[in-house]
């Protein structure tokens, strides 16, 4: 299970899932740059870091690194979730309450999801109401 990511992990890796291409630390730089002070090697260190991590994979090129997410936002979202779930000790309950939270967009979200996995075949109801 991925632990959540520390606020600069988070910002680097949502500028690698939104390019959704290699990247260079140069590039993860100027791009955090625009919004704070940042030392190249503190980018650089981080990059590795979640390398090192699993979150990315890297590739030589020429003297630097092209880094590339190895799954998606919306992979790793899922991953917390279903931790989060998981651990509650009454996962309806968590359930119920989550859902509570939910604004009507989110909710309808989890209204198209719903339909989507029903129509690949999943079943969702319990084994004796199917």
């Amino acid at each position: 299970m991925p632990r959540p990511l520390g606020e600069l992990e988070d910002a680097i890796m949502t500028r690698v899932w939104q390019w959704n291409r290699p990247v260079t630390v140069r590039e993860v730089l100027e791009d955090l740059q625009e919004e704070r002070q940042i030392a190249y090697t503190t980018v650089m260190t981080v990059m590795d870091n979640l390398h090192q991590k699993g979150w990315v994979r890297r590739e030589q090129d020429g003297r630097a690194y092209r880094y590339e997410a190895v799954s998606t936002r919306a992979a790793y979202a899922a991953a917390l979730m279903n931790e989060a779930w998981s651990a509650s000790d009454n996962p309806a309950s968590a359930l119920v309450a989550f859902f509570g939270m939910m604004s009507p967009e989110q909710v309808e979200a989890l209204r198209d999801a719903l339909r989507v996995v029903q129509l690949n075949g999943v079943h969702l109801s319990p084994p004796e109401e199917r």
